[in-house]
């Protein structure tokens, strides 16, 4: 007799804003038996995320919000627990993440950044390590916590900066470590599961 054993996969929702290559990128590992997640909900603000296409080519649900709205979070938290969501993974969600959903999965959010943090927390950190003569690049994988790219982190990936880099370039250096990062991090959680 040969026995299957099927691991267990942790349901997860991945909040975009835009391209969604980091969605993409999660997607595909999910679908290797070893990686530890599946992604079960995709979340984004913009009804043009590009990304938003491959929740549709996947067949994966996902849900449109609108910030401006009071209370939009309480939608959010309905079709998490819906969804028996676990973990939450930010891939270049634009918007700030409620207390009231950071308090209701602490420690089971992360996020992407585009720099080594804790430099050059926030937008337009390309064009502000250019400004600032960086010498090194690269990517932060951390946990979401109430303050702005503060939370602990899991993986950092680096790279030296060329004189010819410009913002489009570094920006698809990085999306580049991104697409390792991110499975690295979620592995490293998981380690242990």
């Amino acid at each position: 007799l040969v026995w299957v054993i099927a691991m267990v996969k942790i349901k997860t929702c991945v909040f975009i804003s835009g391209q969604g290559t980091n969605l993409k990128n999660l997607i595909l590992k999910s679908r290797d038996c070893s990686f530890p997640v599946k992604i079960n909900l995709v979340i984004s603000d913009n009804k043009s995320a590009k990304g938003l296409n491959y929740a549709q080519k996947y067949k994966i649900p996902f849900l449109l919000i609108n910030t401006k709205k009071k209370n939009y979070e309480n939608k959010v938290l309905n079709h998490l627990k819906k969804n028996k969501i676990y973990l939450i993974c930010l891939a270049g969600y634009m918007k700030i993440i409620p207390k009231r959903i950071i308090n209701n999965f602490k420690g089971k959010i992360i996020n992407i950044h585009p720099s080594l943090l804790p430099k050059f927390k926030g937008l337009n950190t390309f064009s502000r390590m250019l400004k600032n003569k960086e010498i090194k690049a690269g990517c932060t994988v951390h946990f979401v916590d109430e303050k702005l790219d503060s939370g602990n982190v899991i993986v950092k990936k680096m790279f030296y900066i060329n004189n010819s880099d410009d913002e489009k370039i570094l920006k698809k250096k990085t999306q580049k470590l991104e697409y390792k990062a991110y499975p690295e991090a979620i592995i490293k959680i998981f380690k242990n599961y």
